[in-house]
């Protein structure tokens, strides 16, 4: 626990309360009384409202939606699975502003719902939860699909072979069993939406308003920092409070399990009822994905006043003078930036995460607990208000990084290791403990006891959550726009730059970069899925 405690204590604990210090305090005094003046105002109220509702909802329907696509890609095996599981996963990684704008593309005013039937849905509830769908539609299918694809199917048809129907063999075997999985994918996203700003800032309007856009508008539009704090303050007990009640319930259900490969795991379909499953998953990819990820590659190739397709969008990120003088440095440069950014957080992430989540499979007790709880909490406190706090906290020594490249995997690091922890724990907590006591008995060193039994069965898991932490690292926004330096700007800054500025052209090359990023993550990923893990004689780890 010491690395983890370490890295999280100097790079979240302390610029976070370095940020409501601020905030709080006057004359060296601090104002308690200001949190009541805040949470009394009844428009703090209503954000606070949303904020709950919309996240709620968002988790129910992105369940709803992605389970049996879980379900389709751990047990079934068809043409271009590995292709389509990368696909799923680049909306993930995209700017929220650019997600939000696709959404807006097809929602709003002269969108293809618009002009198709004359339907708009920008400035309501709905257009943020189906963008909240979209954005998290891989947390769901790759952290319960990692699980499900490695539980033994023939627990379950010993189930059925006993008399059980095949919902009441599902329902008593395979779903106790996923119950772990499914709470932290579900707490992952609760935690995305309860923070979402991007999409509801671009989507929701003056209407809409969560504790991040709260926070945002506090700091930036009207220079209250005290407010920011208390709302800070707000989130962070809400998220604790949640993360506390979540690590008791999962820790009720857990169990050891017996896992084998995930290549055994899947068969072609069988019958009418999977393939319809299959057909159902695959129109939902389309629908709810490829055409918002196509609006993004038509906007890139579509040339200014409707002159036609082209690369002109492209080659105008070459210069340097894009974007009307925005940049120091060609966007294009953005690209390998953000390579060498997203490898070194990602390198961080699993060193951190690795270690906490092994900490966390061995029960000491409330203070490994109350640990599991306080991993989650950087996704659940305002990115702006990380960001903000590195620039004043991180500027002398002993961690003198304002100047460092370091600063921004750091920064992308602290949402990647959430990530890590919560894909590798369940596999990791699943392992039966009486195998590493058989190999303690016959000789074998701690290190050797987890190298020869620990790691063969959450290989495959380490390789989703280095998927996850490197497409979390390429898109994150909130807390790098404070921190990276004007010649080294990440693809997520460039594109809030050009579509913070007018114009055909600036829109036009903000949408060719994030056609880039999909390219880049579909590709890291799509190699991510080739990388097996190797399997043994028996067919099982």
């Amino acid at each position: 626990m010491a690395v983890p405690v370490a890295f999280f204590a100097a790079f979240f604990a302390y610029p976070v309360a370095a940020i409501v210090g601020r905030g709080l305090k006057a004359d060296g005094v601090w104002r308690f009384g200001r949190i009541g003046e805040v949470l009394a105002d009844p428009d703090i109220r209503d954000v606070l409202w949303f904020t709950t509702w919309q996240a709620l909802a968002s988790t129910g329907l992105t369940l709803l939606i992605a389970l049996p696509a879980a379900y389709v890609f751990a047990r079934l095996d068809f043409p271009g699975k590995q292709l389509l599981r990368a696909v799923i996963t680049v909306p993930f990684v995209l700017p929220t502003v650019v997600v939000g704008t696709a959404y807006l593309a097809l929602l709003g005013r002269g969108g293809l719902l618009d002009e198709l039937w004359g339907v708009r849905l920008d400035t309501t509830v709905w257009a943020i939860l189906l963008a909240h769908v979209f954005f998290n539609y891989a947390v769901v299918v790759r952290t319960v699909g990692g699980l499900w694809s490695q539980l033994d199917p023939r627990q379950e048809e010993a189930a059925r072979v006993l008399g059980a129907g095949r919902f009441a063999a599902w329902r008593r075997v395979t779903l106790p069993a996923l119950v772990p999985a499914v709470a932290a994918a579900a707490l992952m996203v609760f935690l995305f939406t309860f923070t979402s700003f991007g999409v509801v800032q671009i989507l929701g309007g003056p209407a809409y308003s969560t504790l991040e856009v709260e926070i945002y508008r506090q700091t930036a539009q009207f220079l209250d920092l005290p407010t920011a704090a208390v709302l800070t303050l707000v989130q962070f007990v809400a998220v604790g409070a949640i993360l506390a009640v979540h690590a008791w319930t999962v820790r009720r259900r857990e169990s050891a399990l017996k896992l084998v490969d995930a290549a055994q795991t899947a068969r072609r379909p069988r019958g009418a009822g999977q393939w319809a499953l299959l057909g159902g998953v695959l129109a939902t990819v389309v629908l709810l994905i490829l055409v918002p990820l196509g609006v993004l590659v038509e906007r890139s190739l579509s040339g200014p006043g409707g002159s036609g397709f082209g690369l002109g969008y492209y080659r105008a990120l070459q210069s340097a003078g894009a974007g009307g003088g925005t940049f120091l440095v060609p966007p294009l440069e953005a690209v390998w930036n953000s390579l060498e950014y997203a490898l070194a957080a990602t390198a961080i992430a699993l060193v951190v995460g690795g270690l906490a989540a092994a900490a966390l499979t061995r029960r000491a007790g409330r203070l490994v607990r109350g640990f599991d709880a306080l991993l989650m909490l950087p996704l659940g406190v305002s990115a702006v208000t990380v960001g903000f706090g590195f620039l004043i906290t991180l500027d002398r020594p002993p961690l003198d990084l304002r100047t460092s490249w370091i600063l921004v995997p750091l920064a992308q690091a602290l949402v990647g290791v959430p990530f890590v922890v919560r894909t590798m724990l369940p596999v990791l907590r699943a392992v039966d403990a009486r195998l590493r006591e058989a190999a303690a008995v016959l000789g074998a060193s701690p290190l050797r006891a987890w190298r020869e039994v620990d790691l063969p069965m959450v290989r495959r898991a380490l390789l989703v959550a280095a998927g996850f932490a490197f497409a979390v690292s390429l898109g994150e926004f909130g807390a790098t726009v404070f921190i990276a330096r004007p010649d080294n700007p990440t693809l997520p800054v460039a594109v809030a730059r050009l579509l913070g500025r007018a114009g055909d052209l600036n829109y036009g090359q903000a949408m060719a970069l994030s056609t880039i990023l999909m390219v880049v993550c579909a590709v890291a990923l799509l190699v991510l899925e080739r990388m097996r893990p190797d399997r043994t004689g028996s067919g099982e780890f």
